[in-house]
């Protein structure tokens, strides 16, 4: 197992705002049931569409999921490339499913969800572990498992994807599992989903993780606006 020396740890993270795109609207996520999912309207932006969305948030850092391909629907291409030129980084879900689908000029994430079963023919961006009940979709292996094995993998990072918490505000997973998380993986470790307000993000930051993607916490007004401008947590 990989032991994460956090003896050079500076005690903060990165804030990453989560922007979902469907139909060409910002759409509200919640719990992966994306069928359900709605014109994100009643938080701080009052326009879903998402250069005005973003123009109100100034995130300095942005994770975009475009649902519709990931879903095999659409895509929103030249969303993401305005959105992107918005922000000092932007990490992007589009369904990869070969490095063929990897765009130029972004961190792409490439989601277990639909990346297929050999990660090793990836090279760079980030291994999102997408995870429903626990385990990794699709294939319903143990996270702690497959982070171990991503160490080795030439992604950047990885960003650990609590699909069955996003949007809730339901907060975190235990500690202890947490904890697991860090230590199997050396490399730069995001977490995404469920986090409910500052208590969470400083529970992130003192295990050690390097980032947190948020959304409804802002919008609720758990979490200050203000983070993401500076795009930090200490």
């Amino acid at each position: 197992m990989i032991v994460r020396d956090n003896s050079d740890y500076a005690g903060t993270m990165d804030v990453i705002l989560a922007m979902d795109l469907k139909g060409g609207l910002v759409v509200h996520g919640q719990k992966g049931e994306r069928e359900s999912y709605r014109p994100l309207t009643w938080g701080l932006s009052d326009s879903a569409e998402p250069r005005k969305y973003l123009e109100t948030l100034g995130p300095r850092f942005l994770y975009i999921a475009d649902l519709d391909r990931i879903t095999g629907k659409g895509s929103h291409n030249a969303a993401i490339s305005l959105c992107c030129k918005m922000v000092e980084r932007c990490y992007v879900d589009r369904g990869i499913r070969s490095p063929a689908d990897c765009l130029p000029g972004v961190t792409n994430v490439v989601g277990t969800e639909t990346a297929g079963e050999d990660l090793s023919v990836y090279r760079g961006g980030f291994l999102s572990l997408d995870i429903k009940d626990g385990v990794v979709i699709p294939g319903g292996q143990d996270p702690l498992q497959i982070l171990e094995e991503a160490e080795v993998l030439p992604f950047d990072g990885c960003l650990v994807l609590n699909l069955a918490s996003v949007g809730t505000g339901g907060g975190l997973p235990p500690v202890s599992w947490l904890k697991g998380l860090r230590e199997r993986y050396g490399k730069t470790l995001l977490f995404g989903g469920g986090v409910s307000g500052g208590g969470d993000m400083d529970t992130l930051r003192d295990t050690g993780f390097d980032g947190a993607v948020i959304a409804t916490a802002v919008h609720r007004g758990k979490i200050p606006a203000r983070v993401l401008r500076e795009g930090t947590w200490s």
